[in-house]
């Protein structure tokens, strides 16, 4: 898209102007005090009161179009059209220099604009399975889910907010071809970006069931970190309206193997140990198995939350199982990558492997650790 700060003072055409990607434009030229000029082929358009000024034109199959357009670019001192129709931007595309020369067609091709998410996501794939991720792992690997399936998951992916990187979605396709069978425990979901894949990576390897715990809790959030930047933001969140998030995010992809405890990491060990149901009214009843698969720890990252997540949790996974320490590699403090260092120190003679990808320290364990020395939950 071009910048629309460089259309001097005339007005912006926005058209059709009540598509989701309008409103989108919409607010965009209005946080950045632009005026725009919204139109529509509709004769009662119920978006065009979200707009200062309105316009009616006739659809673009009508022979009348373009001159309606073109008195209206007259008449309003209209200097750049924004356009997400495909039908209309190639109409414009083709006709509008000709038509009023010098106003600008805003956005680039809409349909290679939609199409460019899923093409990067193929792209991405590719070179992910040109370049295989060599583990070491210590159990032989399941069958690989499909270029196909795999740039779904990215795809699908990219719509959750969250922090996940590249590198360590790649990272957790691979161990989860290397996993044991049993439950996956994700520690801090907020969002629910990495748990959606931990989810669709456990249904597709027919690993367990995805538990989340998290609690939700702006006072959990609370990092402590050096500088104090990632605590100012942290207080601008509204945990449970995360939760909301969260579980708009997992529901669409939930099959009665995705649930959550609303618990600090202590309180969900206590409570994984002694009972295999969890319940909430948005999953259902989930029944979990007791012993876990794949352990991923992205909870609080102040050094005595990660290694106390490590201490609750780590002696609950199976020998051949993983456990994930996210932002081993944090800008903001080393509180995950000291408790993953110690951790490794501990239990090197039970580590069968162990590697950084992306900012995640992942770990498989060749023996499932003496719970004696594991504290308990």
């Amino acid at each position: 898209m071009q910048k629309i700060d460089s259309l001097a003072k005339g007005k912006i055409l926005v058209f059709p102007g009540g598509m989701p990607k309008s409103l989108e434009f919409l607010q965009q030229c209005q946080a950045d005090g632009k005026p725009v000029l919204g139109a529509s082929s509709l004769a009662h358009d119920p978006t065009r009161q979200q707009y200062a000024a309105w316009a009616y034109l006739p659809y673009v199959t009508d022979a009348s179009f373009d001159a309606a357009l073109q008195a209206l670019i007259d008449d309003q001192s209209v200097t750049g059209i924004y356009t997400p129709n495909p039908v209309i931007w190639d109409h414009l595309h083709r006709t509008l220099q000709t038509l009023a020369p010098g106003v600008a067609l805003l956005n680039a091709s809409p349909a290679d604009a939609e199409l460019t998410l899923y093409r990067r996501a193929q792209s991405q794939v590719a070179t992910w399975l040109e370049q295989p991720l060599a583990i070491g792992a210590a159990k032989p690997a399941r069958s690989s889910a499909s270029s196909l399936q795999l740039a779904a998951l990215f795809r699908h992916a990219e719509l959750i907010p969250g922090m996940c990187d590249r590198e360590k979605m790649f990272a957790l396709c691979e161990i989860a071809r290397h996993a044991v069978d049993g439950d996956i425990v994700e520690i801090g979901s907020w969002w629910g970006k990495s748990a959606f894949l931990l989810a669709w990576l456990a249904r597709c390897h027919q690993i367990g069931k995805l538990l989340c715990v998290d609690p939700w809790s702006n006072a959990h959030l609370v990092q402590n970190d050096a500088t104090g930047l990632v605590d100012q933001v942290s207080a601008q969140f509204d945990a449970s309206e995360a939760l909301t998030v969260f579980e708009m995010n997992l529901l669409p992809y939930s099959h009665d193997h995705v649930n959550y405890l609303r618990l600090p990491s202590e309180s969900g060990a206590r409570h994984y140990r002694q009972q295999r149901e969890v319940h909430t009214d948005a999953f259902g009843t989930t029944c979990y198995q007791g012993s876990i698969a794949i352990l991923h720890i992205d909870g609080n990252h102040t050094y005595a939350a990660a290694s106390a997540d490590l201490a609750c949790w780590s002696g609950l996974v199976h020998a051949g199982g993983w456990i994930i320490v996210d932002d081993y590699i944090w800008p903001y403090g080393n509180g995950p990558q000291r408790a993953g260092d110690e951790f490794i120190g501990r239990y090197r003679d039970r580590i069968a492997t162990a590697f950084v990808m992306g900012s995640a320290l992942f770990m498989q364990l060749s023996h499932r650790l003496d719970e004696v020395h594991v504290v308990q939950g």
